[in-house]
């Protein structure tokens, strides 16, 4: 298997497990994971959130862990990117007001690169307007976002992902083996695929 080189991308309260679990995932199979977070550097830390189904209308929400950047926002050439990483958690709702980061996006969608977007992720999607025709899935209140901005919500369980091309999604962090699994296969497509 060839070494993919992937972006992640990260910021305050961030959702704890959605963040570790394919940063470390995705190295054990030998992949490069750059995690960076706009206005931070390699070496700060965004601070995470944890979040949990209680049995409550939505999730409950607790103080994470600190995650340890290992790339810089600011020195990144997404050109060097074979494909992207967009956990979930609280930090989409406001990387998105970044247009930097939108251009990040447009730019993965719009050269068909891999990306996997979990939980609250697609809210980057839909707010650099990649989504018009996409079927995918979120966390389920993010649907009417997701419809608003020309996608599809497809229901799944919250062990299930969803391919459509080049995007994996799911639900929530209990969606992992799924998610990954989905976005490994796809990242091996692209690596593969002939160069036109």
């Amino acid at each position: 298997m060839k070494a993919a080189k992937l972006l992640l991308l990260a910021g305050d309260f961030v959702e704890d497990y959605e963040i570790m679990v394919p940063f470390q995932a995705l190295q054990m199979v030998g992949h490069s994971v750059d995690a960076v977070c706009p206005g931070k550097k390699k070496g700060d830390q965004v601070r995470t959130a944890i979040h949990d189904f209680e049995g409550d209308q939505t999730y409950s929400e607790k103080r994470g862990h600190n995650f340890t950047l290992n790339a810089t926002f600011d020195e990144i050439d997404v050109n060097d990117y074979d494909g992207l990483v967009v956990p979930g958690g609280r930090a989409p709702e406001y990387l998105r007001l970044n247009e930097k980061v939108l251009d990040i996006v447009r730019h993965f969608a719009h050269e068909d690169k891999p990306i996997a977007a979990l939980c609250h992720g697609p809210q980057l999607l839909a707010a650099a307007g990649v989504l018009q025709g996409r079927k995918l899935n979120a966390y389920p209140a993010c649907a009417p976002e997701v419809t608003l901005a020309g996608g599809t919500f497809v229901k799944l369980e919250f062990s299930e992902a969803h391919v459509d091309g080049n995007l994996v999604t799911g639900p929530a962090w209990t969606a992992h083996p799924a998610w990954l699994a989905k976005f490994l296969e796809v990242v091996e497509m692209h690596l593969t695929a002939p160069v036109a």
